[in-house]
């Protein structure tokens, strides 16, 4: 196993757009996601990482098999539904935060430390784009949800560890189409927040 996380851009990124469609497709399609995936959607969802200005995309391979991958997109160029809790919060500069887009691996490939190498990449390139904020956000899953795995953790520790703080008073709705369903339903994302001292 050769483990090896860069930044991709360009012609480079380009050419691993279907590793990450699967990859995404294939990650959240397990709980608390859920997520049925489609190939066109992932691929129009991937091109903004290709025309954004300030978008950013950490690889993770092993030799040369996309394992994991890590984006971030500054707020402004986000979706509706991203950017309005930050429109409405009288706390924040949208145009200061860098949103942390997902963060996707492999089972065989966690706990080695790629979960912090994907923060660090991209807490950096907020540094590099001057912007002080990363926030990311979360569905919310009742933890009594039927497919809810016997001994699931949430993430949660981990990303209070990494600086972030929830944010009830931020919350917005994503709409995809989950197991079993037969279209996309609204679900309820919360955020969670760093701000650089």
């Amino acid at each position: 196993m050769t483990l090896h996380v860069s930044p991709a851009t360009g012609k480079e990124l380009r050419a691993a757009l279907p590793d990450l469609a699967r990859l995404r497709m294939t990650v959240f399609r397990d709980f608390p996601y859920l997520y049925e995936g489609s190939a066109d959607y992932e691929q129009r969802y991937l091109e903004t990482y290709l025309q954004a200005p300030g978008a950013f995309v950490v690889l993770a391979r092993d030799g040369d098999r996309v394992v994991g991958a890590s984006t971030a997109l500054p707020l402004l160029h986000e979706t509706p539904e991203v950017r309005r809790p930050f429109e409405q919060s009288p706390e924040f500069d949208p145009a200061q935060v860098l949103y942390l887009g997902e963060s996707v691996l492999l089972p065989d490939y966690r706990g080695q430390g790629l979960g912090h190498a994907f923060f660090d990449q991209r807490e950096a390139h907020a540094r590099t784009l001057g912007l002080p904020v990363t926030a990311f956000c979360a569905v919310q899953r009742s933890p009594s949800h039927p497919a809810r795995p016997a001994g699931h953790r949430p993430l949660n520790a981990f990303w209070q560890a990494r600086g972030y703080a929830e944010r009830p008073d931020l919350q917005t709705e994503m709409s995809w189409q989950e197991l079993g369903e037969v279209q996309e339903t609204p679900k309820p994302m919360r955020f969670w927040v760093r701000q650089s001292p």
